[in-house]
C-alpha cells in the first residue's frame, strides 16, 4: 500500500510540473493508473484530495485555477518549486528550532518538524541540534479559534474566502468576501489582514469574531498582495495604541487598574469616582466597553456616543 500510495504521488506530482497549463479533475484521472482504478467519482475525489494535501505537505507549491468555463485546474509551475541553496549557521538553525517549537497544533507541529528534516537533507551541519541551543526556552503560541486552520491553509493557497464576522458594534454577524494575505498573533489573539471585496479596501479581522465555518471559493485574487502586510501596526493603531490626543473619563474607585497604567492624569473626587485623562486613538471606544459600569466617558462627545453604540449592541445581543 505505501509503494503504491508513494508511486501515485510520484505520478501526480510529475503531471502537475509537467504541465503548461492548468488539468482540471477530470484530466488528471485520465492521466494516472491509480485514479483510473478509482471504483467511483466520490471514490477518486477523496483520494486525489488527500493526495494533493499530501504534495503540498511535502513542500509541492500546487496552483488552483480557475478557467474561462467555471472549471477548476491544477499546475505547479517550475519557478514556484525551485529553491536555491540553503547554508545555516548554529545561530540560524536554533532560531528555526524555536519556531519549530512554537506551534500546540497537531498540523503544523508536523509541518515543522518535517521542515528541519528537509533542511538536514539540503546540507544542515549534523552536529547542529536546532532543538538543543536554547532548550530552556519553550515558546508557544495558543491557537483556539476554529478559522485559524482554513484561513492558515487559504493564505498559504491564495484561495479566496467567505465567512460571516461579527464586529464589536455588532448584534448579528453578517457574511464577508475576504482575500486572505496573512495571519499574525498579538497580544494573545489572531488577526487575518486580506482584501475585503465587498469594501473594495483592506481590512483586518478578529479570528474570535468569525462565527461558523471559513468556506473556500474558487478563482484568483482580484487584488496585488502587499510585499508586506502590517497586521501588528494596523491593528495597534485600532487598539488605540497609536493616539493622537486625550479623552477625559470618570472611573469608579479601585475599579479598573489598566486604565489608570495607560493614564496621562489622575484626579480624586471624593465621591467614590476618579478623574482620568487618557490617550486616545481609534478602537479606545471597544476598550472602554470592557469595564462595563466602572466608566464613564465625559469627553470627547463622539469617544461617549461611540462607547454608548456599542453598549446598546452588547444589550440587544
Amino acid at each position: 500500500m505505501a509503494i503504491a500510495k508513494a508511486e501515485r504521488l510520484m505520478n501526480l506530482a510529475l503531471c502537475l510540473l509537467g504541465t503548461r497549463r492548468p488539468l482540471t479533475k477530470r484530466e488528471l484521472r485520465e492521466s494516472i493508473e491509480a485514479y483510473l482504478e478509482a471504483g467511483s467519482d466520490e471514490s477518486f475525489n477523496r483520494m486525489f484530495e488527500r493526495d494533493k494535501d499530501d504534495l503540498r505537505e511535502l513542500g509541492l507549491v500546487i496552483e488552483t485555477v480557475e478557467n474561462l468555463d467555471g472549471e477548476v485546474g491544477y499546475l505547479a509551475r517550475r519557478d514556484s518549486n525551485r529553491l536555491p541553496p540553503i547554508t545555516l549557521d548554529a545561530e540560524e538553525a536554533a532560531a528555526l528550532g524555536l519556531a519549530a517549537k512554537v506551534w500546540q497544533q497537531a498540523r503544523l507541529a508536523g509541518a515543522a518538524s518535517g521542515a528541519l528534516q528537509k533542511l538536514r537533507a539540503a546540507g544542515l551541519p549534523e552536529d547542529v541540534d536546532p532543538y538543543g541551543a536554547h532548550s530552556a526556552l519553550e515558546p508557544r503560541i495558543p491557537v483556539h479559534e476554529a478559522a485559524f486552520e482554513p484561513l492558515m491553509l487559504a493564505c498559504r493557497d491564495r484561495r479566496p474566502v467567505v465567512f460571516d464576522y461579527r464586529k464589536a458594534t455588532a448584534a448579528q454577524p453578517e457574511q464577508r468576501h475576504v482575500e486572505p494575505w496573512a495571519l499574525e498573533c498579538w497580544r494573545g489573539h489572531w488577526y487575518l489582514a486580506g482584501w475585503d471585496r465587498d469594501r473594495g479596501a483592506e481590512r483586518v479581522f478578529r479570528l474570535s469574531r468569525i462565527t461558523g465555518k471559513v468556506r473556500s471559493r474558487g478563482g484568483r485574487f482580484t487584488a496585488p498582495v502587499p510585499d508586506v502586510v502590517t497586521v501588528r501596526e494596523t491593528v495597534a493603531s485600532w487598539a488605540g495604541e497609536i493616539a493622537d490626543r486625550s479623552a477625559r473619563i470618570l472611573l469608579r474607585s479601585g475599579a479598573g487598574y489598566p486604565l489608570r497604567a495607560k493614564a496621562t492624569a489622575v484626579r480624586e473626587r471624593g465621591d467614590g469616582w476618579d478623574e482620568l485623562e487618557i490617550p486616545y486613538g481609534h478602537g479606545l471606544d471597544a476598550w472602554l466597553v470592557e469595564f462595563g459600569p466602572d466608566v464613564v466617558v465625559l469627553e470627547p462627545a463622539e469617544l461617549r456616543a461611540d462607547v454608548v453604540d456599542r453598549l446598546r449592541a452588547v444589550a440587544k445581543g
